[in-house]
This record gives structure tokens, sequence and C-alpha cells, in this order.
């Protein structure tokens, strides 16, 4: 379970995140949705206690984020946007200094990393160091590591980066089948047609603030739309694609012509 109530944060006097309620239940993948600048990366690093909150306060897996951060890390898995990896150590190297780290024992963590590289198709270079590796090799070691010590939360900011049509596929039914499990799943994701299709539920924040929450469908239609990027667009002010192609094709056409 993810829960905050009035969770805000300042940098320099300024609001990233604005007096946010929200509550993700177990089993529930959430698509945490906002524009660039919206306040979403600062909540997930309030919630995965790597920073403190201004005001309010904030819950993972009933563990308050500032009195007991260490209980809260032991119980949760997260996979950054850009993370920082030890490129000299081979993929099983880093994996087990990362199960090491969480208390993991060796040999269910060594079963573990099989499992899962098996899953991406990563078993033959287990042993090969992360600086020969991909951008997807290394996402799928990243999102190895958050899933390392069977987590209860899971935070995943842009978890598709990177892989291939097959691997993301992989994952979106791993989140299916650990959400069934009655794991709590926060998922921020630029793809809407993503979010739209995995996510049981979705909050939209915007300067901080939440905007809409819901399923993708009562979000479109609350807004007007059709669907959830042309409600996602209405609802943070952004203009509409099709709106500014055609404009900009105009403008090309006169020139063009002049």
């Amino acid at each position: 379970m993810i829960e905050t109530l009035q969770l805000t944060r300042y940098f320099d006097r300024k609001a990233a995140v604005q007096e946010l309620d929200m509550r993700v239940e177990p089993g529930e993948i959430l698509g945490f949705l906002g524009p660039n600048g919206a306040g979403k990366t600062t909540t997930v690093k309030i919630l995965t206690c790597m920073i403190r909150p201004s005001q309010g306060s904030a819950r993972v897996a009933g563990f308050d984020v500032v009195q007991d951060p260490m209980e809260v890390k032991r119980r949760l898995g997260y996979v950054p946007e850009a993370g920082a990896m030890y490129e000299a150590l081979t993929a099983r190297e880093y994996l087990m200094m990362v199960a090491n780290l969480r208390g993991t024992e060796a040999e269910s963590a060594g079963r573990r990393i099989d499992e899962l590289l098996d899953l991406f198709g990563m078993l033959d270079a287990l042993d090969q160091p992360l600086s020969e590796h991909s951008k997807g090799m290394k996402q799928k070691v990243l999102i190895t590591s958050a899933l390392i010590g069977n987590p209860e939360v899971l935070f995943l900011d842009e978890p598709l980066n990177g892989l291939d049509a097959n691997a993301a596929l992989v994952v979106k039914e791993l989140l299916r089948e650990l959400a069934s499990q009655g794991r709590t799943i926060l998922f921020c994701s630029h793809i809407l047609e993503v979010v739209e299709r995995i996510c049981t539920r979705i909050v939209i924040i915007d300067e901080g603030r939440e905007v809409a929450e819901g399923t993708a469908a009562t979000i479109a239609a609350e807004a007007g739309a059709t669907n959830l990027e042309q409600a996602f667009a209405r609802l943070t002010g952004v203009r509409d694609a099709a709106e500014v192609t055609r404009g900009l094709l105009t403008a090309l056409d006169s020139d063009a012509t002049s």
C-alpha cells in the first residue's frame, strides 16, 4: 500500500509537490502521470526515502517514510528512469551485491536472478561486464535488481526505456502477475498507450497538484476527450498536437510558395 496525505515538498520556496493526497492499494497498478516538471520524480523520491517531505506525510507498506525509512526500503523495489550502475562488475556480481545489501540469502538470490534473467533471455550475458551491455540489457538488469527481494511495493519510472518489443511484453505480463499476487505498483511513464493498457487506475498531476484520478475511460470522459492522450493534453495545458502540426505545415507551405 502507498498513501500520501497533504504531501508537500518545496525547493527554494517553490512547491514541487503541493498537498498531494493519493492512495494505492495492494493489487493495483497505478499510472502516475504528468508533464515534465509536474512533481512526479519528487513524489517518487519522497516515497522511496531519498528526500524528505516539507509538509504532510507518506506511508509505504504501512511504514512512515520519515519515521521508518529503513523498514520502507526493505519492502520496496525501485527502477529509476536513469539508474547508475557499477559497470566494471558483471551482471551476476552487480545483482548479487544488490541481493546482499537487501539481506537476501545468496542461494535464494541466485535462483531468483537466474529465473528473471531467463525470462529476459539474458542468461548467456550473466558473466559479461555491464560496460559491454546495451542500454536494453542494462535496463533488464535494473528491473531484475528491483525484483530480487520479492518487494511488496514497486516504483517504476519509465521501466520500458531501451527495451525491445519482446522484453517490453515480458515486463507488462510480469507486472500484471505481480499485481495479481497483491503487490502495489506505481508506474510512471510518458508512453500513454502503455499506461492505458496496463494500469488499473491513473493519477495525473500538474504543477505538483492532482488534476485527475480514475480509470483511463473515466478521465477521458470527464475531460470531454476520446482517449487518455487527449485528456492528458487538455488537463495539463499541452497544445493539441494535431493543431500544432497543421499550423506548422501551413506555415511551411506558405514559406515555400512565397
